[in-house]
């Protein structure tokens, strides 16, 4: 009987607590609360969150940081380009950055010849970048072959997720 009636005022308690302020969290469920545009900027962009155009995470969110190729291929799709013209556009407007274009291959085939694969689709990435204006000393390659697959499995599905050549970016820190 006591449980019973701890629990029920406790539920009470807790119910009557979310009560208090229907609108602590904002008409847009930003916040109203103790922080309440605390590091946010000019139309509530928090600096490095994804809705800030300059960070990282918008670059991986917004714009996209991956290119997918078909089957033993390194030539781009018109996807792969469309994605691609975004990063140029970012890289262009965002000049703190480098990037490093990382070459991907599934588990199909030898060591070596995904090493090979990968080195040709981040180049294949490098290229159109340079071809779209971005400089060619703020962006490196590696290859990676089918050492880092993002998808385990031995189905077409996650051979398709591990083709690919991702931009990843370094810098932007400096004040």
């Amino acid at each position: 009987m006591k449980r019973f009636l701890t629990g029920g005022i406790l539920i009470a308690a807790l119910a009557l607590g979310a009560c208090t302020n229907p609108d602590r969290f904002g008409a847009d469920g930003a916040g109203g609360g103790l922080n309440a545009g605390a590091g946010a900027g000019a139309g509530g962009i928090v600096p490095g969150s994804a809705n800030d155009p300059t960070s990282t995470a918008y670059f991986q969110q917004s714009i996209g940081d991956r290119v997918l190729f078909e089957v033993d291929q390194s030539t781009l799709t018109p996807t792969g380009r469309a994605t691609l013209d975004g990063q140029a556009q970012w890289l262009l407007t965002n000049t703190d950055y480098q990037a490093v274009i990382e070459g991907h291959a599934d588990e199909q085939g030898t060591r070596e010849y995904n090493l090979a694969l990968g080195a040709r689709r981040a180049n294949a990435a490098q290229e159109y970048l340079i071809s779209q204006g971005v400089a060619a000393n703020r962006l490196r390659v590696i290859s990676y072959g089918k050492e880092r697959p993002i998808e385990i499995c031995s189905e077409e599905s996650c051979y398709a997720k591990n083709r690919r050549a991702v931009t990843v970016l370094a810098g932007g820190l400096t004040s």
